[in-house]
């Protein structure tokens, strides 16, 4: 019965009715005190609900019932890097790594988590099993591409940012970041496209604005 409680909860959850999905993990909980899962999806509740203190006690509780819950240290990592606190957010998320959660969306939380940290290179292999794992995760090859430009690996950026640009042609700051890497490759023409392109999207783009006067500049 736990299983239904927690399966009508999260559909009312996904159907944004928050009453109805609180009451059903409270009966979840009830029929089974020690089962981790209820909890999770009640701290999950209540982070939506941007209860964070009372969310960190769920996750907690979960972590208690079950140390390998890797849902739990998951949703603990979402909120605190929602708070900004990536370091907090990292240790979260690597635990949820270390607990065996094999979900694209964990090593893309990571990765960003340690990229916000300035620490690039160690975002590397997170964000390429993120999209090892889902290889349509837009967001989490944007972030690669930008971790790998970051340490100076331009050509390996590169075909991350042409294969973005393609599968999104709205995502104006793979167009800048685009048009940035072409120009450190002194590829004008396509550098200035590609700015352009972003300009097209967003008109107040300020760094691909600069960045196509500088372009501009060099042309000349």
């Amino acid at each position: 019965m736990t299983k239904e409680y927690n399966e009508i909860g999260i559909q009312h959850l996904q159907e944004g009715d928050i009453e109805q999905a609180a009451k059903a993990f409270n009966q979840a909980i009830e029929a089974q005190p020690t089962d981790p899962v209820a909890y999770v999806n009640f701290g999950n509740l209540l982070q939506s609900m941007g209860e964070a203190d009372k969310a960190i006690q769920f996750f907690e509780r979960a972590i208690e019932l079950d140390p390998s819950a890797g849902a739990a240290y998951y949703g603990l990592g979402i909120l605190y890097y929602d708070q900004e606190s990536y370091q907090k957010a990292s240790q979260q998320f690597q635990k949820a790594v270390d607990a065996k959660l094999e979900s694209s969306d964990v090593y893309f939380m990571l990765g960003s988590s340690l990229f916000l940290l300035d620490n690039p290179r160690l975002a590397l292999p997170y964000l390429q099993q993120a999209i090892d794992l889902n290889e349509d995760d837009i967001e989490a090859r944007f972030q690669l591409a930008l971790a790998l430009a970051k340490t100076d690996e331009i050509l390996l950026a590169l075909p991350h940012l042409e294969r973005i640009v393609e599968e999104d042609e709205q995502h104006a700051d793979a167009w800048y970041n685009l048009g940035i890497a072409y120009s450190t490759q002194n590829d004008v023409d396509k550098a200035k496209s590609a700015l352009q392109k972003a300009l097209v999207i967003q008109p107040d783009h300020t760094l691909a604005v600069h960045a196509l006067e500088a372009v501009d500049t060099l042309a000349d």
